[in-house]
């Protein structure tokens, strides 16, 4: 799965719709290939962009949880520590 998307569900405050569009963004990206796609293809990037924005959308307002919230700044450094393992080969 794509590095850069990350977990949306169950934060304090809620995932923006911003958030939502970024990880849509960088599904369609890694399951096109394309970074940046075509004039061609540029019709229907957008439109798998706004698709997978939306169910990913729905689904987040559908899950439900009893685990407490996650805390973004905690979750930020646990990103960091795990990307500094990955870097010094452990």
């Amino acid at each position: 799965m794509c590095r850069n998307i990350k977990i949306l569900f169950n934060f304090e405050p809620p995932v923006t719709e911003d958030e939502i569009r970024a990880a849509s963004l960088q599904f369609v990206r890694k399951i096109s290939g394309f970074n940046k796609p075509s004039k061609a293809n540029q019709a229907a990037f957008a439109t798998a962009i706004d698709e997978v924005a939306a169910a990913s959308g729905r689904l987040l307002r559908a899950l439900e949880t009893s685990a407490p919230p996650r805390n973004r700044e905690d979750e930020a450094e646990k990103t960091k520590a795990r990307a500094l393992q990955v870097l010094s080969g452990r």
